[in-house]
């Protein structure tokens, strides 16, 4: 049987195209090729944080990577969002994802929703800095956990945004972190 070739690394793209060019060239393609350790991160946040599985928002959902994990691992509800992939993640998952962006979501696009997680897969780290306090503000309005998977230590994320840092798992140098929602 003769494998696809392998496509090209991403952040190579991502500086030759943009963030945006990158997703609206290949948004209806795209896979995350980290698919088995986000799976992996998945599975061990699942069982360590007791994570409520049962209305959970896929974030940058991308293909699907976290929504499969997730239905894998018992998940009764999960919606995507993403404003680039949603036919790669129909095709994938059989789902319909939103197309809303991360800065539509900072101004109010998922107000009076209510989920019991969100889990923002290798995407969190692309957002402009200037957005993350009004995108986390409003995500903190949504569910009461947070999980980011990325392969960073960005970004940063304040107290004063909604959220605390509860814990980190890291495997093959990628990192799911649990925040709690942060109530001064």
């Amino acid at each position: 049987m003769k494998k696809d070739p392998p496509k090209p690394a991403i952040r190579p793209l991502y500086e030759q195209l943009g963030v945006d060019g990158y997703y609206a060239q290949h948004g209806h393609d795209y896979r995350n090729p980290h698919e088995a350790i986000v799976r992996r991160l998945l599975a061990a946040a699942v069982e360590r944080w007791a994570l409520d599985l049962g209305s959970v928002l896929d974030l940058a959902c991308g293909s699907g990577e976290v929504t499969l994990g997730l239905r894998e691992l018992g998940a009764t509800e999960v919606r995507g969002i993403d404003p680039y992939t949603c036919d790669a993640y129909r095709a994938r998952t059989g789902g319909a994802a939103e197309a809303l962006s991360f800065e539509q979501i900072a101004g109010g696009a998922l107000a009076g929703r209510r989920h019991s997680l969100i889990i923002c897969s290798f995407a969190m780290h692309l957002i402009a800095t200037s957005w993350l306090p009004a995108l986390l503000t409003q995500l903190a309005l949504v569910a009461p956990r947070l999980v980011i998977l990325t392969p960073h230590k960005r970004p940063t994320i304040r107290p004063a945004w909604g959220w605390r840092l509860a814990d980190e798992i890291q495997l093959d140098r990628v990192r799911a972190r649990l925040y709690m929602v942060h109530t001064p």
